[in-house]
Parts: C-alpha cells; structure tokens; sequence
C-alpha cells in the first residue's frame, strides 16, 4: 500500500507548519502562556514523524496500531488544551471568576454527556471492531468541543469576560477544526469508513486541509502581538473610582462598629 500524492503533500505540508508553528511559539515566547497548546503541537510533530517511519519500515498493521493510539492521545490533548484556553478566559488572575466555576463544571459535565451518549448510538460501519471505535472516539471529541467552544463563548458573553487576542485565535482554530471534524462525523456514519469510498475519501481530503489552514492562521496569528487593552472612558474610571471609595468607606464603618 503506498500513500497518494495527495496525502505526501498534505503529510509534508502539515509537518512543516508544525515544526513552523512550534518555533513561533518558543521564539516569540507563547509557549509559556500555552504550556498545553505547545505541547499539542509537540505531540503533533512526533506524531508526524512516528506515523512517518512506521508506514514505511514496519508492516501495516503496526502501523495502523501506532496511528489507532496516537489518534487516542491527540484526542486527550485537544481537551486539555481547551481547558488551558478555559482558565485564561475564565481565570485570568489565579482564582475562577465569581459564579463562573461551578457554570463552567455544569457546562463540561452536560456537553461530555451528550456528546457520550449520541457518540454511543452512533453506530458507523466499519471493517474492523477497532475502526468503528476511532470513528465514535473522533466523533465524541468533535462534538465535545464543538460545544465546550459554543458553551464557553456563550458563558463569556453571558458574564462579561473578554477573549484575550492569542486565546481567542487558538479557540477560533481549534472551534473552526472541531466544527467541520463534526460534520465529517455525521457524514461518515451512514457510509462507514472505506478507502473506496468517494463520500469518505473527500470528507477526509476536507478535513485535512481545513487542518492546513488552522494551522497557517496560527502561525500568522501567534507571531503578531496581542493589541494593547482599550483605556476605560473617562466616566467608567470615574465610576469604579466612586465605587472603591464607597466600599473603603463602608470597610472602616464596620471595623468602627467591631472596635466598639
């Protein structure tokens, strides 16, 4: 079995971008901030290369064990890195924001049980007992993001929380890759997985260079500087200034009454 011209291009094009991406991320000092997202993009070189080496010097059905359980590992990532996106945005000072912890909890809870459910009754045909498992673990992780990512922007609005530049561009991404990961999903279960298959064949080539693209976008996105945060209206500083002071006031009011 030899790879189409198609995937060595899309192969080589999305191990460059990684390794391109990556060395944004340390050279313009992100990598800090997104211990998680680098380390995805990490895996993601590694992974390139091990899938690289096993299609080629091992029998295909080492391969296709090794590629199984990467795709396992680079599902647990993305989560992670959606919850590193969640505590910049919802915890940007080291302690979650009133009232948002436990919505936030709620909001985790719901979406993994829905996606684990519709995941479940999902039942694409495949040839192989292990295939049709990747194809409802692929298609749990799409929809556990795709409504995290609509859950959390929703909440932001909801609260009043901004979306930081990079935060936002990283979420924009990955939301973009997981919406589109979805509907390959809802594509594929009718037709099952099949290299013969043209339904499957283009919702792959879809996938991958939508894939390409978010990664551009990355790299473009993470090398520019987060514009610097708007000044408050003069009204609004007024404002907060009015209200420190009526809650200074208040504070030694109390500990007048305690002292007595």
């Amino acid at each position: 079995m030899h790879p189409t011209a198609f995937v060595r291009i899309v192969w080589t094009a999305a191990s460059a971008n990684n390794l391109l991406l990556l060395m944004v991320l340390f050279v313009r000092r992100r990598a800090g901030s997104f211990p998680a997202f680098t380390t995805y993009v990490a895996f993601s070189v590694f992974a390139n290369i091990a899938e690289f080496l096993a299609f080629y010097h091992l029998a295909f059905a080492t391969y296709r064990s090794i590629y199984y359980s990467l795709e396992i590992l680079d599902v647990g990532l993305q989560v992670l890195v959606f919850y590193e996106l969640a505590v910049h945005v919802f915890c940007p000072t080291g302690a979650w924001a009133r009232d948002v912890r436990r919505a936030f909890l709620s909001l985790v809870a719901a979406s993994a049980g829905v996606a684990f459910l519709l995941s479940w009754i999902a039942q694409p045909p495949a040839p192989l007992r292990v295939q049709t498992f990747i194809l409802r673990a692929d298609f749990f992780s799409s929809l556990l993001m795709c409504e995290l990512f609509v859950g959390s922007v929703v909440l932001t609005a909801t609260v009043g929380l901004p979306w930081k530049t990079h935060v936002a561009r990283i979420a924009q991404g990955l939301g973009a890759y997981s919406l589109l990961s979805l509907a390959i999903g809802i594509g594929v279960a009718p037709v099952g997985i099949s290299a013969h298959n043209a339904i499957f064949a283009g919702l792959i080539r879809a996938r991958k260079l939508v894939w390409l693209a978010c990664q551009v976008y990355w790299i473009v996105t993470l090398w520019q500087e987060a514009p610097a945060p708007r000044e408050l209206p003069e009204v609004m500083r007024a404002q907060i200034l009015l209200l420190q002071n009526r809650v200074r006031d208040d504070l030694i009011r109390i500990r007048g009454r305690r002292n007595r």
